[in-house]
């Protein structure tokens, strides 16, 4: 074996984080790379205003990491930072007619299943406007198994719709 060669499971986390910033710049969000624990963080991010919503205004916050393996500490970590980072960017006034989605996706060949569970649970809110997400994403070579909370919230519901199809579309 080469020992400079990449790890296969690498690669593959790689990809899926370059297909994913390609997925974001082609649905019209702005994308930069910030840095989390020394890691390459893809940050996706848009606004939209539809009169379904009586004016408020979305904002969605797409962040995603490579790790060796996800589990629940490294999962809720990330997430509470995607959180905060989220929170920092928000534009306007939180509360006045505008929310803060976050989809905060972990990628990795390794998943355990007890964090799957645990980003499959429930969706969290911080201050009542800011709703996350959080998504194990498993990869392997030329696939990929996705895990996130699916179902309705309270706070923040009438956007349930719009982030599980934006979800759907940056996370096949």
């Amino acid at each position: 074996m080469n020992p400079n060669a990449t790890e296969p499971t690498a690669d593959a986390a790689a990809a899926y984080l370059e297909a994913l910033h390609g997925r974001l710049a082609a649905d019209g969000c702005t994308v930069t790379t910030p840095r989390w624990d020394d890691r390459r963080v893809v940050t996706g991010s848009r606004a939209d205003r539809k009169v379904r919503w009586f004016g408020t205004k979305a904002e969605l916050f797409v962040f995603a990491a490579a790790v060796p393996e996800i589990d629940v500490a490294t999962l809720g970590e990330f997430t509470a930072w995607a959180m905060r980072y989220a929170k920092s960017l928000r534009g306007g006034i939180p509360g006045a007619r505008n929310a803060a989605l976050v989809l905060p996706a972990l990628v990795s060949a390794h998943v355990r299943p007890e964090a799957a569970q645990w980003a499959a649970q429930d969706a969290r809110i911080l201050d009542t406007t800011l709703i996350s997400r959080p998504l194990t994403i498993e990869t392997a070579p030329g696939a990929a198994r996705t895990t996130m909370y699916r179902g309705r919230v309270v706070w923040g519901g009438m956007f349930t719709g719009h982030v599980l199809e934006k979800a759907s579309l940056y996370f096949p």
